[in-house]
């Protein structure tokens, strides 16, 4: 079975909300909620690969000294394992806005339990929940 890394982030803003983003119409798992994040280029290292993806999904800029690590999921789905690094990032320029067709929600903490997730997003919650 194949593995896919993707990476994450739990963008949390200054009210400790923290930021999902709803999956658009025609993409796998469309019209759940994650966390922001996508793949990893060739040759990129995780940390690259999130900060532009973030400038690319919601137009906004951070740099790596601003994402800390925090925990990572890993999931086996019926035709690849996902290992899934999840970041916090307290620390951005510019406004999240949604740049390739999905819908997003600053949610509190407690509540994040009731969008509906992919499964390998499922145990982040817990964990995000714990840190703030």
């Amino acid at each position: 079975m194949k593995t896919l890394i993707v990476v994450a982030v739990a963008l949390i803003d200054p009210d400790g909300r923290v930021l999902l983003a709803q999956r658009p119409k025609g993409k796998s798992m469309a019209g759940l909620w994650e966390f922001p994040g996508g793949k990893i280029d060739a040759g990129e290292r995780p940390e690259q690969a999130l900060i532009r993806e973030l400038r690319e999904e919601l137009g906004i800029n951070t740099e790596a000294s601003c994402l800390a690590p925090l925990t990572f999921a890993s999931h086996s789905y019926d035709d690849f394992h996902l290992l899934m690094p999840l970041w916090v990032c307290r620390k951005w320029e510019g406004i999240a806005q949604p740049r390739e067709g999905q819908t997003l929600k600053w949610v509190k903490p407690e509540r994040l339990g009731d969008y509906p997730m992919p499964a390998a997003d499922l145990p982040l919650i817990p964990v995000i929940r714990d840190l703030l």
